[in-house]
């Protein structure tokens, strides 16, 4: 994977400044960058042209989704950005949905037309780790990608592959800046080296 397109979901609302989201972002790019990577990238609150975000799912072998969590989701921002560029990729991302007249209660999801490209989530919460897997606690031992599981979809729907999330927890009860840079910095190293 040559060419990443980096996402930034960061928005500042209420109390956040969206401070740990930029400098994640900054720290995929810089880390990416001294990988001999290109990279392009889009904040996506500072407004964007959905023509030109298409051209760079189109240039990129995989993307990065920087975002927050915000009630167990991603902010709006996020969510606008999907649905406008995604329905502008229109023929670009997919065929149809991939059922067939012939058979039209099945193959749904499968007309995706970027099956060489990959996505990567990197979410940051306030929740523990321990919130996600350990029993009784409250997301039931399912896992952040559960948590995702839409977004997932979404993705896979225009044919992406998914490469493993990363997540920093924890992030305003007990923030640990140093350990979530150097934590992003040895995944995006194993995950794109």
């Amino acid at each position: 994977m040559k060419n990443i397109l980096l996402l930034n979901g960061a928005k500042v609302f209420g109390s956040s400044k969206a401070q740990l989201n930029s400098t994640l972002h900054e720290t995929a790019k810089k880390t990416l960058l001294s990988l001999g990577k290109e990279v392009r990238e889009c904040e996506i609150d500072k407004g964007y042209v959905p023509s030109e975000q298409v051209e760079n799912f189109l240039w990129a072998d995989a993307v990065i989704w920087q975002m927050p969590a915000w009630w167990m989701g991603e902010p709006w921002i996020v969510k606008k950005y999907i649905d406008e560029v995604f329905t502008e990729g229109g023929g670009n991302f997919l065929t149809s949905d991939g059922r067939h007249r012939t058979d039209p209660a099945h193959g749904y999801g499968t007309g995706g037309l970027l099956k060489d490209k990959s996505y990567m989530f990197s979410v940051t919460w306030n929740a523990p780790i321990e919130a996600f897997t350990e029993k009784g606690e409250f997301f039931e031992e399912k896992g952040v990608d559960l948590v995702y599981f839409h977004l997932h979809k979404a993705m896979q729907f225009v044919g992406m592959k998914g490469l493993p999330t990363y997540i920093c927890n924890d992030v305003i009860k007990n923030p640990k800046l140093d350990e979530f840079i150097s934590g992003y910095e040895a995944h995006l190293k194993k995950v794109f080296a």
